[in-house]
């Protein structure tokens, strides 16, 4: 990868990368999959079920609207995100099933999601809701992204290759189209600013609420609430990643906020996430990276 290559910022050019997922391939079929952090393994499959049912909805609600933008460029971002999104939400789905073997709450929590946006779409009474319920929402998967990403070491560096490729996936492209809602909102209902913050606290109460639903009797079938100790640890984690995302989402309640500049150096990228996207550029496979692939993406940047 060359200089400038490597200094390219990863919202400005939105590719779709039609992947799948083999679960069947997952070590012992367990899905504590990340031996450097269970507790996060469990926190973000429980995020995680909810999610697919969003992307869907993101991806209907915005082929809806896609004729009436007249910008050129976001024209062109919406149908990235509309790709991604889609790719996502079958991976995700699947992963579900899989989860729902070890879990299985996660059946009646996967209809929950299903008919919770099902019905949210179905409601065409308020464009600028679904508009800017995405664009809240879609701040948290950015964020998530660039949470997870920095912290690789702490959070997945030994983990199954499958799911842990998974995640790398997923986050790198919510990352790469997180200023998509934002400019859509912005296009559509500029002025409407207190109502795109508004939009950031219900995006966020509801990811934390369907996490904690699912999180807790993930929990207790691993045996974290067996003892006071080990439930005190599994809260707690609940809660410090919880305020992770929300403390990350300070800046985005400025009026001048962009996902653009979220970060202090727009060029200061994740080196994973870069070497990720030229590993898959360069043809090679990334649907179940060993742990040492992992870290020689750093060194192709």
């Amino acid at each position: 990868m060359t200089t400038n290559e490597s200094h390219t910022h990863p919202m400005d050019n939105i590719e779709v990368r039609p992947l799948r997922f083999n679960y069947e391939n997952v070590m012992m079929q367990d899905p504590v999959w990340s031996h450097s952090n269970p507790l996060f393994s469990i926190y973000i499959n429980a995020l995680g079920i909810h999610v697919p049912y969003f992307e869907r909805f993101l991806v209907m609600a915005f082929r809806d609207i896609k004729k009436e933008i007249t910008d050129e460029k976001l024209q062109k971002d919406v149908k990235a995100i509309i790709g991604q999104e889609a790719h996502h939400g079958r991976n995700f789905i699947e992963f579900n099933k899989f989860l729902a073997k070890r879990y299985p709450e996660v059946t009646n929590l996967d209809l929950r999601a299903k008919g919770y946006f099902e019905n949210k779409l179905s409601d065409k009474s308020d464009r600028r809701a679904h508009i800017g319920y995405i664009a809240g929402y879609e701040t948290f998967t950015y964020l998530g992204g660039m949470i997870i990403l920095d912290g690789y070491e702490k959070w997945m560096k030994d983990a199954d290759p499958v799911i842990r490729s998974l995640w790398l996936w997923h986050q790198v492209e919510e990352v790469e189209h997180g200023a998509v809602a934002f400019d859509v909102y912005k296009h559509f209902y500029g002025k409407d600013e207190w109502y795109r913050k508004a939009m950031i606290v219900k995006s966020l109460a509801h990811i934390a609420y369907e996490t904690w639903l699912a999180y807790v009797p993930m929990c207790k079938k691993e045996g974290y609430f067996s003892s006071p100790s080990k439930a005190v640890k599994a809260i707690g984690f609940y809660l410090s990643f919880s305020c992770k995302l929300a403390i990350k989402a300070l800046p985005v309640f400025s009026k001048n906020y962009s996902p653009r500049l979220h970060q202090t150096d727009s060029f200061e990228q994740n080196k994973i996430a870069v070497g990720w996207r030229a590993e898959y550029t360069s043809g090679k496979e990334v649907d179940a990276l060993s742990s040492e692939a992992v870290m020689q993406l750093s060194s192709k940047t």
